[in-house]
């Protein structure tokens, strides 16, 4: 009796079983190589769906087999873990080869390859071509049944009762289809008939198959399926495009398009699942074929509606990074990247743009401009613009809002001071033609800032005032939980503490504060909750706000630092705590911050003499008394020098412990400080002042020093 070896291949597709019952194969003894189940088994315990196919299959093949009076047999070892891992190497194909060998059999099977190497060993082999298996016709397929014109998925679950998102995009509604709950059979079934479906028409492809899902695309059919242990139960679900739009279809301003034909060549389409993003980015695809463009796509699954012209790649060997190299020796003009998810995906994204290539990224987010807010942290701040240059936000399958994206050199809306220019991305509503948010490094962070609608073009307090009262917060609050920050004007705000932080913020000669002004580009006053009570009290009802007092004066006038000498005028020492570790900044000096006491200032009760007026004798830190100062505004003699750190102002021993203000011959103010008890101010080289004085051609000439308001 003549044998017949099957492989892998022939059994999922079920070509032998067809032959069989064909009357094409008879009177032959049908050998399965153990090596086959151990493959199948391996892959539906993983949750391959090509697994359960298989193993279903072979329990017909050795039915059918049985009805035609043919014996089945199992031959050859159980594979190792090992042959099963390289099973994409070969492995498992030259075991069903030495099988068909050893056993003088004939080898069938529908592996191009596997039939080539069988033949060059002159071993016998017949190899069925996929359209000899039965694959169902489009008519036969279960799941359409579940589909209309209206129908744009179908989610099926094993125990529940199908359902059906049906509309369009944006104004689609779930509903419940007219149906038993689905039991595990049925589902099996279906998913079988497409895999079937897989192997009979070259319309259909698996572009997934990972353990317990696997997804294939069937035309303009998305199939998903899972199975534990990915998910709880099986599920398949199943998405199909209700409609195909062209650019003309959207309500596309002149604006819009104008950039489009030409500007744009960094494009996001952004919005949330649902929401038409994928139908816009086809769209898009075409209107750029249609121009004369070489237009490419990457996706996985493959399932953007575009035109046959346009080359739609998937992930080579597992990654997009792969597929890039492959698209730049194909010199696309727009490569439409359908969908931006991952790191890689975002810095691939970034890289073929950097090339030259147009790219058209889609990419899930609630807002305009979250989808900008994904970039960052991805890719650096300072690319972003020649990476993206359009955002198109879509809602409810209409385009809802376009930015564009521009870098400047600027001073950052809410800020007054020109040296604190630095560069900042404006992201402008194209539609309205105004700036919608500014993107810029703050302290230590990227942010983002909104630009309110009465301010763009102009001094927008909102969002750099917020950013900055948290930077505040976030340095003061490690000693007064209950503090609070408010502005008073444009670049100068209060702390308002309790009575016993107040010197620790500070800091020895004003050191914290004074490095936490310049950081921020803010005046800074410190007070405390009874001195604001005080104040309000003794004003009465009618008086007016203190809104417009000036900043920087730490909460007191400078005739209330009587008794100051104590103060050790180490100038930098202790620095602010910005990183939140405990460790301060500056790697001078060593007040910690730790002195909850007040001795930086004498002590609490000390201090609270100081502001009050009242006399008391100092404690011994507080040093020698002085008298009250009464030259406010007054221009100081001083003389300058530097080293590559500090800048140090002497204005005479006459003045210490005093705040004093640097401001330029024309008026506007530098910096401030605070003198130590040789009435020297220092101030770091490193800081916006610091640097505004190096830069005067000649520091005694070109500034002036005062005693602050």
């Amino acid at each position: 009796m003549d044998k017949v070896v099957a492989d892998t291949s022939v059994v999922i597709s079920g070509q032998l079983a067809s032959q069989i019952e064909s009357g094409s194969v008879r009177s032959v003894e049908v050998i399965i190589p153990q090596a086959v189940v151990d493959e199948l088994q391996s892959q539906a315990s993983s949750g391959r769906g090509q697994g359960f196919v298989g193993l279903q299959r072979l329990d017909h093949l050795r039915e059918t087999a049985g009805q035609f009076g043919l014996e089945v047999s199992h031959r050859g070892q159980h594979v190792s873990s090992a042959d099963i891992d390289l099973a994409g190497s070969g492995r498992i194909d030259a075991i069903i080869t030495d099988v068909a060998r050893d056993e003088g059999a004939t080898l069938y099977t529908s592996d191009k390859v596997q039939h080539l190497a069988a033949k060059s060993q002159g071993i016998p082999a017949v190899f069925l071509r996929d359209d000899a298996a039965r694959g169902p016709s489009e008519e036969d397929l279960e799941f359409l049944r579940f589909f209309d014109s209206d129908t744009m998925s179908v989610h099926l679950k094993e125990r529940q009762p199908p359902l059906a998102k049906r509309g369009r995009p944006g104004e689609f509604k779930l509903v419940e289809i007219p149906s038993d709950p689905l039991d595990r059979q049925y589902l099996e079934t279906l998913s079988s008939q497409i895999i079937d479906a897989v192997h009979a028409t070259e319309q259909s492809t698996v572009e997934i198959s990972m353990e317990g899902a696997t997804v294939v695309q069937h035309g303009d059919y998305r199939i998903a399926m899972t199975r534990p242990p990915f998910s709880e139960s099986l599920e398949v679900t199943i998405v199909h495009p209700t409609t195909k739009m062209s650019l003309s279809d959207y309500d596309v301003s002149e604006a819009l398009t104008k950039r489009l034909g030409g500007m744009a060549e960094g494009i996001v389409i952004a919005g949330p699942p649902g929401s038409g993003k994928s139908t816009l980015a086809s769209s898009l695809g075409n209107f750029y074929h249609q121009q004369g463009q070489i237009v490419k796509t990457f996706e996985s699954p493959r399932d953007l509606q575009v035109d046959p012209g346009v080359t739609q790649y998937s992930k080579l060997e597992g990654s997009f990074e792969n597929t890039a190299d492959i698209l730049l020796l194909v010199r696309p003009d727009y490569t439409i990247f359908d969908e931006v998810r991952r790191r890689e995906d975002f810095e691939t994204f970034a890289d073929l743009r950097m090339t030259g290539v147009g790219m058209v990224g889609v990419v899930h987010a609630n807002s305009p401009i979250d989808a900008i807010q994904r970039f960052i942290g991805k890719i650096e701040l300072g690319m972003i613009p020649n990476v993206l240059d359009t955002v198109i936000f879509v809602r409810a399958g209409r385009i809802d809002t376009v930015y564009d994206l521009r870098l400047e050199v600027k001073v950052p809306s809410g800020m007054t001071e020109s040296d604190l220019a630095r560069p900042v991305i404006v992201v402008r509503d194209l539609e309205r033609n105004r700036a919608a948010y500014e993107v810029y490094t703050f302290g230590e962070e990227n942010v983002i800032v909104p630009i309110s609608p009465d301010k763009a073009g102009g001094k927008s307090r909102g969002g750099i005032y917020r950013l900055a009262s948290e930077k505040v917060l976030e340095v003061v609050r490690k000693y007064d939980r209950r503090a609070e920050v408010e502005f008073t004007s444009e670049d100068r705000a209060k702390i308002i503490v309790s009575k016993k932080h107040k010197a620790r913020i500070i800091g020895k000669g004003g050191s914290k504060i004074e490095q936490l002004q310049d950081h921020l580009g803010v005046h800074l006053d410190v007070r405390t909750r009874e001195e604001m009570q005080e104040s309000r009290e003794a004003a009465g009802p009618d008086a007016p706000s203190e809104d417009g007092d000036a900043g920087g004066r730490y909460g007191t006038s400078d005739a209330e630092y009587e008794d100051l000498d104590g103060i050790d005028g180490g100038g930098y020492s202790g620095g602010v705590d910005f990183d939140g570790n405990g460790n301060n900044n500056n790697n001078s000096g060593d007040d910690s911050g730790d002195d909850d006491d007040g001795d930086d200032y004498g002590s609490a009760a000390d201090y609270d003499n100081y502001r009050s007026g009242r006399e008391r004798r100092p404690s011994r830190s507080s040093g020698r008394r002085r008298r009250r100062g009464s030259d406010s505004a007054a221009e100081l003699k001083f003389s300058f020098s530097s080293n590559r750190n500090l800048i140090l102002i002497d204005v005479g021993r006459k003045h210490p412990s005093r705040n004093v203000e640097i401001v330029g011959r024309d008026g506007r103010q530098i910096a401030t400080g605070w003198t130590n008890k040789k009435g020297v101010v220092k101030i770091s080289t490193r800081a916006p002042g610091g640097r505004a004085i190096l830069d005067a051609d000649s520091p005694e000439r070109d500034i002036v020093v005062r005693l602050a308001n």
